[in-house]
């Protein structure tokens, strides 16, 4: 009796594959090269979706911020997880709408008068170091502008157009608080895809990696919010125009080491001279003494719950991701750079016979 159309012959009436190689040695190296082959391609593929993936490192920055008011939150209130990430955006909606009811229509004016104030006073500048002998003239300082700011291109056209920086801002915030809910399945995931003898190790990294990234942006949290209303109050006292302006300007650049504090700097003082030599020389003294107090109370007291990182290290760090990413890569460079530090000092202790991660890591 013949055997029916629909079932499959035996493996071994195929005959042997043409492309298999006999030689072990041969086939080895050929086990190698793919190997390469494959990890080439991996490189080329993120250096392809790099804008992609700083997008999704900026969401994975938004959910520790959540995750750490949720902790923090679930300290005096026993609810559920979502309940209390819940609560901290409601918190975090309330106090913007807050913000800008209290000083929103102070802080419009204030941005609609504040390109021309500043381009007066560069105007100044300018003919100021003409009459000392430099030749500087204002398509110069134009084009240094620009310079700064054509980073953001490189991102709107990565997300999207001319709505690229808002659509990037709401990719972060949802895709944030998804992961901020529930990060369980995205843990089951990740460690289902890594072999099972190495699971261990990298739980224990990536436990030590969120436990600093939570208390690294706590501490940035803490000092954008210092240093916000440091300024607002010591600007009103002097009288500086556009405190309420320069005070928001000073704290959301707070967020960017080094150079957030000296574009918000320069800004201050330019400000500040436009009322007086003797209202810019108070300017240039209350900005000496908000990085100050930031250099020697804010980053000593956020080094020594996290990761200390050296100034030098952090300022070459966003000058590289600056230019290769621009105001986002210059954005993350630090929170990025400490998870690489934390990653590499895991492993060093490992190698050392270090004892797997305690339960303080997981709190």
């Amino acid at each position: 009796m013949t055997e029916p159309e629909h079932v499959e012959q035996p493996a071994e009436a195929v005959g042997v594959s043409p492309t298999q190689i006999s030689n072990p040695k041969l086939r080895y190296e050929a086990n190698r090269a793919l190997v390469w082959v494959a990890v080439v391609g991996l490189a080329v593929l993120a250096v392809y979706l790099a804008q992609t993936l700083l997008v999704i490192f900026g969401a994975l920055v938004f959910a520790s911020m959540l995750d750490g008011g949720a902790r923090l939150l679930g300290r005096v209130l026993p609810i559920g997880r979502s309940w209390r990430v819940f609560i901290v955006m409601l918190l975090a909606l309330a106090f913007t709408v807050w913000l800008f009811r209290f000083a929103g229509s102070q802080i419009a004016t204030q941005a609609a008068e504040f390109p021309a104030l500043i381009t007066d006073q560069l105007g100044r500048l300018v003919a100021f170091l003409r009459t000392q002998g430099l030749e500087i003239g204002e398509g110069d300082i134009q084009n240094v502008a620009s310079s700064l700011l054509s980073g953001v291109g490189t991102v709107t056209r990565a997300i999207g157009g001319a709505f690229g920086a808002v659509t990037t801002i709401l990719l972060i915030v949802i895709i944030g608080i998804y992961l901020a809910i529930d990060p369980r399945p995205y843990e089951r995931g990740l460690s289902w895809m890594i072999a099972e003898e190495h699971r261990a190790k990298v739980s224990d990294t990536l436990g030590h990696m969120a436990f600093t990234m939570r208390r690294l942006l706590a501490g940035r949290l803490l000092g954008m919010a210092v240093e916000g209303v440091f300024t607002y109050i010591a600007l009103t006292l002097v009288g500086v125009p556009m405190a309420a302006l320069l005070a928001l300007i000073t704290a959301l650049f707070a967020f960017v080491p080094n150079i957030g504090a000296f574009i918000s700097g320069v800004l201050m003082v330019l400000v500040g001279f436009s009322g007086g030599t003797e209202m810019g020389l108070w300017t240039i003294g209350i900005y000496i003494a908000i990085q100050n107090f930031d250099g020697y109370v804010i980053v000593p007291m956020i080094a020594k719950k996290t990761v200390d990182l050296a100034p030098a290290l952090v300022l070459g760090f966003q000058l590289i991701m600056g230019v290769l990413f621009g105001v986002m890569g210059l954005t993350f460079a630090d929170p990025m750079l400490a998870m690489i530090k934390v990653a590499l000092e895991r492993r060093a202790r490992r190698l050392d016979g270090d004892p797997p991660m305690g339960e303080e890591a997981h709190s």
